[in-house]
């Protein structure tokens, strides 16, 4: 662990010079690769060292923190293209790998909390430094403050268990549920459902995503919104006795604000906020499923954060590569493009397919799971996720109908086809949330 640590760090210098770009990309694909060969076979904690060390768990989101923040330089080429600070952005991409790899790698709950505000600070420049529009600064207060005035409380329930058990470390935290009281099971908890996030507390989410670069896009999709789902994977066995009073609050909430959220995205006029939105219908899925504490639901949670953080982040490519075309993300212009953009309809057509689910993807296996937990936990769960599940292909089949048939907006006239570095990228994004599932046994049964 400690080895690929230091290797990411080497690579930080090369970021100064705009000439090192693909070097770097080739760099962390290298380290992707090379990460591949470190699986935690026995399903144990391996790497251990200092504060660092990883189980199956923290292997994947690691991997796909990886994955993603290297897609991020390949989906940025515009960023080197105009040479606006591409040596900097390039520095604040690999801080925010570190930052997330430690993060996933935290073996105490201290360390974990650091690195977990920390990944904050590089988010916020990516969205106020190579922003589109002037409300970025708002949205990057919105981000900031809902996260931080959340965590806050965190902080104080951490504390809180070392002066009780005199240890944060993950291993000794099993069993010792005794230290729970309602106060501090809402301070333990809150922090993590605003960050997934959860309905009610998710306004800061499709501002960020709207006014973020596509890079900004993908890590939040991709890697942010999971630190709340793994944050609460991890603190549950402080918690497990007081979660089964209280998961029928967050169950309901949850699936509920889920098809509510579905319903806003049939009204969305914008690709990007369209996208945003699906999210937080997705993410009330994984919070149901964890807040039922039973096997699949904790099991087939870590399914589905890894196929959305695939399949969100290759959305927001998509949704990128129009707005290049057309300078516009709305779906007014945004029309017809299976007639402008042939060769990008199939990607459109496939990620949706993903988005919603659609064999062989990972989403499917992970849905499949989570749907089967919350049935058996409470059969009345049944009516809302017929509904949750409905809107969620409905409105996916809006986004891609809508933007790929209809007749041409009239103030374009010119045929555009893709680029190889697009094509790869949504490859990379498609394949393996496809190829995963031939050893689903890997993405699911972790515990």
């Amino acid at each position: 662990m400690l080895k690929f640590l230091c290797f990411l760090i080497f690579l930080t210098p090369l970021c100064v010079y705009s000439g090192f770009w693909w070097l770097v990309c080739s760099m962390i694909f290298f380290v992707s690769f090379i990460y591949l060969f470190f699986f935690p076979y026995f399903f144990c904690w391996s790497g251990l060292g200092y504060v660092f060390g990883c189980d199956l768990i923290s292997y994947g989101l690691i991997l796909l923190s990886l994955w993603i923040c290297v897609l991020m330089i390949l989906a940025s080429e515009s960023v080197l293209r105009l040479g606006y600070f591409s040596g900097f952005f390039l520095f604040v991409v690999i801080v925010l790998t570190i930052l997330l790899y430690c993060t996933f790698s935290s073996i105490s709950l201290l360390s974990f909390y650091i690195f977990f505000e920390s990944s904050l600070i590089p988010t916020l420049f990516l969205i106020l430094g190579w922003g589109y529009q002037p409300e970025r600064v708002q949205a990057g207060v919105y981000l900031l403050f809902y996260t931080l005035l959340a965590s806050l409380p965190l902080l104080v329930g951490i504390l809180f268990i070392y002066d009780s058990l005199g240890s944060l470390c993950l291993f000794m935290l099993s069993g010792n549920s005794y230290l729970v009281g309602g106060l501090f099971y809402l301070c333990m908890v809150f922090a993590f459902l605003v960050k997934m996030p959860m309905f009610m507390v998710h306004l800061w989410l499709p501002s960020a995503h709207v006014e973020a670069p596509v890079s900004g896009s993908m890590i939040l999709a991709g890697v942010l919104l999971k630190l709340g789902g793994y944050g609460l994977l991890r603190v549950f066995p402080v918690l497990f006795k007081f979660g089964f009073s209280f998961g029928i609050v967050w169950v309901a909430l949850s699936l509920v604000g889920g098809f509510f959220v579905s319903l806003f995205c049939m009204r969305q006029t914008d690709l990007k906020s369209l996208i945003a939105y699906s999210s937080v219908a997705h993410m009330s899925m994984v919070i149901g499923g964890i807040m039922t504490l039973n096997y699949w639901g904790v099991c087939s949670s870590f399914a589905l954060m890894v196929a959305h953080g695939l399949c969100s982040s290759g959305l927001f490519c998509l949704s990128n590569i129009s707005y290049e075309r057309f300078s516009s993300r709305s779906l007014l212009i945004n029309k017809g493009l299976i007639n402008l953009m042939p060769s990008m309809a199939m990607w459109w057509f496939l990620l949706s397919s993903c988005n919603m689910a659609a064999p062989p993807s990972l989403n499917l296996l992970g849905e499949i799971g989570l749907l089967s937990s919350l049935v058996s936990w409470s059969w009345c769960l049944m009516f809302v996720l017929i509904f949750l599940s409905f809107f969620s292909a409905a409105y996916t089949l809006y986004l891609y109908s809508y933007s790929q048939h209809g007749s041409v907006y009239s103030g374009v006239y010119s045929c555009s086809l893709g680029y190889v570095r697009e094509f790869l990228l949504l490859f990379l994004h498609w394949f393996p949330l496809n190829l995963i599932i031939l050893k689903a046994d890997v993405s699911v049964f972790w515990v």
